[in-house]
């Protein structure tokens, strides 16, 4: 492995209740995007919203696949996931 960037996958709780899975290689400034209304038009319209979890990954390729897993997780499946990272 090369000593490029890192990744992250995360979830946002929306103001909503709703929750939120995407990734990035900025995870700070991504969360700061979402909440000034620039980040997606799904978190546009249910801010703020708070990060609930996250993960580290090696590459964007990783990130990428592990967000379409953790998307394709029931909400209970995502709600046990946040509350064993806790």
């Amino acid at each position: 492995m090369s000593q490029g960037k890192c990744y992250y996958v995360y979830m946002l709780r929306c103001s909503t209740g709703e929750l939120y899975t995407g990734y990035t290689a900025n995870l700070r400034k991504r969360v700061e995007t979402h909440n000034k209304g620039l980040g997606s038009r799904f978190t546009k319209a249910r801010l703020p919203v708070k990060l609930v979890y996250s993960e580290k990954l090696r590459s964007r390729k990783e990130a990428m696949r592990r967000e379409r897993q953790i998307k394709r997780k029931s909400r209970k499946e995502k709600i046990q996931l946040i509350a064993k990272a806790v």
